[in-house]
């Protein structure tokens, strides 16, 4: 205990809150600290994904004109769900389709699927360890249908900017099912900007689309806000399972890098998005492109579940600054 304060919350800690008012009444916020400078809100009602994330009381993520959305306003209907993109620092595409709306095997499919609009349950936190530990379940589960579920643990160190997210999948059905997730991570203003420096060191990368390929050699340059910008994703291919992406805004003397298993997360995406307003880099680990499930099914890239089988996912974020 420490004798200079009457409740821990002065220091570090997780606090709940409902907004109030606008698309977002009623949904909840976790806001996370961990008294070094390091702050999330969580959103269990959106799979408990991150929708922001502060270093030293500065934005690091990039929030959509949508702002926040409850997941009652969802539609999934073809790319209806860019209506409630809220974007955030993290948004988790899946588990049944990521990236482009399809029809595969008889199911339709909508963009990005439906993970990241539905509310987890049994949400609770500790401290435990020296980290502030999140837990979260949320259940795409159905009568004569799909049954998968996310059990989620966000990890937020008390002794350094750090925190890591690791999330348990489950097949709770009966029958074989596809797996699809994308670690949808989006940086923005201030940390992002045209100083900022980029590094992702892929030992391959190719464009999504012809688009992408005749800027390829841009492709770590930010540039500034642009009327009438058209979206440029990179699919970038790492050498080992060691997979890594970073940002550093040097007016800012701040930046981040996320980390994760590049065998297991196969489906490294750069997002590079320079509108007006529309001004976001996504750095995104999955086990899939987001070409769409028929797509991934076509090139042997889909992964499956069998019933009763369990698939873990672990992403790692540090942000640091000119002093470390």
């Amino acid at each position: 205990m420490n004798p200079y304060i009457g409740h821990d919350s002065q220091v570090y800690g997780v606090e709940e809150h409902r907004l109030s008012g606008g698309k977002g009444d009623g949904i909840r916020l976790l806001e996370v600290s961990n008294g070094k400078g390091l702050e999330l809100t969580l959103s269990p009602d959106r799979n408990c994904d991150i929708a922001r994330l502060r270093y030293r009381g500065v934005n690091m993520s990039y929030l959509s004109p949508c702002g926040y959305v409850a997941p009652a306003y969802y539609d999934g209907d073809g790319s209806n769900f860019l209506k409630s993109f809220t974007a955030g620092f993290l948004t988790t595409c899946g588990l049944q389709a990521v990236g482009t709306p399809c029809t595969d095997d008889g199911e339709i499919l909508p963009l990005h699927g439906s993970i990241a609009n539905t509310p987890a349950e049994n949400v609770f936190w500790r401290e435990e360890d020296g980290e502030l530990v999140t837990e979260s379940v949320t259940k795409d589960e159905t009568i004569f249908g799909r049954k998968l579920r996310l059990t989620r643990h966000i990890h937020v160190s008390l002794t350094e900017n750090s925190f890591f997210l690791e999330d348990e999948i489950e097949n709770t059905g009966g029958r074989r099912e596809p797996l699809e997730i994308l670690y949808h991570m989006n940086m923005g203003y201030p940390l992002l900007d045209e100083d900022s420096v980029v590094r992702i060191p892929s030992c391959a990368v190719r464009g999504r689309d012809q688009h992408a390929e005749e800027d390829i050699a841009n492709w770590m340059q930010m540039e500034k806000p642009q009327a009438g910008y058209q979206e440029r994703c990179y699919y970038h291919v790492f050498a080992d399972e060691k997979g890594e992406a970073s940002i550093w805004q040097p007016k800012l003397s701040s930046g981040l890098t996320i980390q994760f298993n590049a065998k297991e997360l196969d489906g490294f995406v750069e997002w590079k998005m320079m509108g007006i307003r529309d001004y976001v880099l996504g750095l995104e680990c999955g086990n899939c492109y987001p070409d769409g499930r028929d797509v991934m099914r076509r090139t042997g890239m889909l992964k499956f579940l069998e019933p009763g089988e369990k698939r873990r996912y672990r992403v790692m974020v540090r942000l640091y600054g000119a002093e470390g």
